[in-house]
């Protein structure tokens, strides 16, 4: 029985297969075509033919994909979409949409703020205005076929989402998609709402993207295989998931590749490099996990705090153009021939000089022909390798939380152009198959519970409460598709709310488990 994992980036589409025992079997990199779906095809029969298995032994299938991140950053594909408010009069003051760029805005058909929403320890802020919810649903049906609901401090309590999601439903029909904020984000309205318009605006592009990747798998063969996608905490979900919560898609990427650095190299806690043709992304491994960002993060412009990886990223890949500017100073990037390198790139008989390049005539990798790289003058070269170092070793003191060295773990197509000796390190490891390992952490991704939730430790003391945390967090990965032998807590968090009263604090706690 295998697993096979597919990782569609900017450059390169990666393949994996991998045995029962999780050890790799066959991986391939093939580039990224215009059409996706040629490039997942053609990665697909690439690394079957190259490990001669029986499809018909391909058993679990998992998809790693940038679709989603790509529609909201170059704004194309967003469904337009309805969104409800509940939180009048309070919420009333800051207007849905306010903060975000003009040319995204649009996708906000129309919105209204009803009456209703919570405080903070949870009594209603007014009764819920039933009556404006199903005249706006009415004026929305035919209009547009997604619903963002959102409301005021719903992450305390949810019925007033869940009434106006089932009057959604009543009055538009059982085709219509809704997206509840209590479901998506964390705290904060603003940025939980922002979270919950782009989950409904991108029900369309997860329509495409799973079906496309069924279609794949089908016309290659491969009939047998329970289909999941990569979510950016560094694991799975289903097809429906997948449909119902798009967003989660986001950054999956780089936890993919984190993933696959620490199952790579055994490691459970260090930083990892992840180098493409374009860009390089930085992320920490903390227990076997990508370490979470614990701020609002910005998506194509907009605010949201959903979970995502705390990930650097800078413009240095493996096909980033060299610059030697009139001053003498040497840059690289961020300017890149992406996945043009096999025919831009001088070792490949282009006229373009890339950090690959860079890498050949240093005497760092052997790609293409390196004899065209001779060219290149020495001293140019060695400074445009500083320039390299100077922006990882940057990045590295960044993300950092302390300054004692810290073990670092080289992955992506594109690490052939970084040094191995950089400062701040404790030891840098390029382990085998880490050209692909987007592609393997994705295969090797074990199902997930995250619970989230206030609690009063006066109300509920704090050991109940967290034991009562820690299994709701199995149940849901149990939920989710996990084996419950393998499930186990890999984060627990309480943090203090200093302006609540009582002593209430935010518990969140992470559980995971193989997939069943």
């Amino acid at each position: 029985m295998y697993k096979l994992g597919v990782d569609v980036g900017g450059t390169n589409t990666d393949a994996v297969l991998i045995n029962e025992k999780l050890e790799v079997v066959a991986d391939i990199k093939h580039p990224t075509t215009e059409d996706i779906y040629d490039g997942i095809l053609n990665a697909i029969r690439e690394v079957i033919q190259r490990s001669g298995i029986d499809r018909r032994e391909i058993t679990q299938a998992m998809l790693g994909t940038t679709q989603c991140t790509n529609a909201i950053v170059e704004r194309r594909n967003l469904a337009k979409i309805g969104l409800v408010r509940i939180g009048a009069p309070a919420s009333t003051g800051i207007q849905p949409t306010v903060d975000w760029p003009e040319d995204i805005q649009s996708v906000v058909e129309d919105y209204i703020i009803i009456r209703g929403g919570y405080e903070f320890d949870g009594r209603e802020l007014a009764p819920l205005d039933t009556t404006a919810a199903a005249e706006f649903f009415q004026r929305m049906k035919g209009r547009v076929n997604s619903i963002a609901i959102s409301c005021v401090f719903s992450t305390i309590r949810t019925e007033e989402e869940l009434a106006v999601a089932r009057l959604c439903r009543e009055i538009m029909g059982e085709d219509v998609h809704i997206s509840i904020s209590s479901e998506i984000g964390s705290m904060g309205l603003i940025e939980r709402e922002n979270a919950t318009i782009l989950n409904a605006a991108l029900y369309q592009v997860a329509e495409r993207f799973t079906d496309g990747f069924a279609q794949s798998l089908a016309d290659e063969g491969i009939c047998n295989a329970e289909i999941y996608l990569s979510q950016n905490d560094g694991t799975l979900m289903t097809m429906e998931h997948a449909r119902k919560y798009p967003i989660l898609t986001v950054a999956c990427g780089p936890t993919n590749s984190i993933r696959g650095a620490s199952y790579l190299s055994s490691l459970k806690n260090a930083i990892v490099i992840d180098v493409g043709g374009t860009t390089t992304d930085l992320g920490v491994i903390q227990n076997g996990f990508p370490r979470e960002s614990s701020v609002a993060v910005t998506i194509g412009g907009v605010r949201t705090n959903f979970r995502m990886p705390d990930i650097i990223s800078i413009g240095l890949g493996g096909g980033s153009v060299v610059h030697q500017h009139p001053d003498g100073t040497v840059t690289v990037g961020p300017d890149s021939v992406g996945y043009k390198i096999t025919s831009k790139a001088l070792v490949f008989g282009g006229d373009t000089i890339t950090a690959t390049d860079i890498a050949v005539r240093l005497g760092m990798a052997e790609i293409g022909d390196p004899a065209l790289a001779a060219s290149i003058d020495e001293d140019l070269a060695k400074r445009a390798l500083e320039a390299i170092r100077t922006m990882v070793e940057e990045s590295i003191d960044a993300i950092k939380i302390s300054n004692n060295a810290v073990d670092v773990i080289l992955v992506g197509g594109g690490s052939v152009i970084l040094p191995k000796d950089l400062n701040g390190t404790a030891a840098v490891l390029n382990p085998d198959h880490a050209g692909c390992a987007n592609a393997i952490g994705s295969a090797i991704s074990k199902v997930s519970g995250n619970y989230e939730q206030l609690i009063d430790y006066l109300v509920l003391p704090r050991e109940q409460a967290l034991e009562q945390a820690k299994a709701e967090a199995t149940r849901m990965a149990i939920a989710a598709g996990a084996i419950e032998g393998t499930v186990e807590i890999i984060e627990i968090e309480d943090v203090p709310l200093a302006y609540y009263p009582g002593n209430t604090c935010r518990v969140r706690v992470k559980a995971a488990g193989d997939l069943a």
